[in-house]
């Protein structure tokens, strides 16, 4: 058998391997980076962090994007992980942090974006049914008043992860 005669079979196997390769290099994106849509909302990335120990309380985060004409709202949020979820805002008065739970949910404008993320606005997973570990992930429904409602993963991050690098 000559080389020329192998040419064929050498480059199918080339190519695979070229193939192979790329989707190797696009799964680490599509853990990291993933999203959701419903109506005219685009939900990104929804994470948390590792709960320590036994904690029974973890934030979450994410951003909405509303590309639509009209506003719509985030009323509501459950998780398989809570007995309870809550919307919250964080806040600093007086050098003491307060959170609260935001009644009637958070407007997302048209055209514009909601922001969920450490030090502001959140999700409040309450009473854990398990603690969470880094690398594990969780569906959780957001329910929007005119989009309606969608299932989410959201992703456990590390312990100390901060945000940053999440839009």
């Amino acid at each position: 058998m000559t080389l020329f005669s192998r040419l064929p079979r050498i480059a199918a196997a080339y190519a695979a391997a070229i193939v192979a390769s790329a989707l190797l290099l696009a799964a680490p994106t599509a853990v990291v980076a993933h999203e959701y849509e419903v109506g005219d909302l685009r939900i990104d990335h929804p994470w948390t962090r590792a709960s320590p120990g036994i904690a029974r309380i973890a934030g979450g985060y994410l951003t909405v994007a509303n590309r639509g004409a009209a506003a719509d709202r985030l009323v509501s949020v459950s998780a398989e992980i809570a007995g309870r979820t809550e919307i919250h805002e964080m806040a600093m008065a007086g050098g003491v942090m307060t959170m609260r739970q935001i009644p009637g949910g958070l407007a997302i404008p048209a055209g514009g974006e909601l922001a969920l993320q450490p030090g502001g606005l959140h999700l409040m997973f309450m009473d854990l049914r398990q603690p969470l570990k880094e690398g594990e992930r969780f569906d959780a429904t957001l329910t929007f008043e005119t989009a309606g409602s969608v299932i989410v993963t959201f992703v456990v991050e590390a312990i100390a992860a901060g945000g940053k690098g999440h839009h």
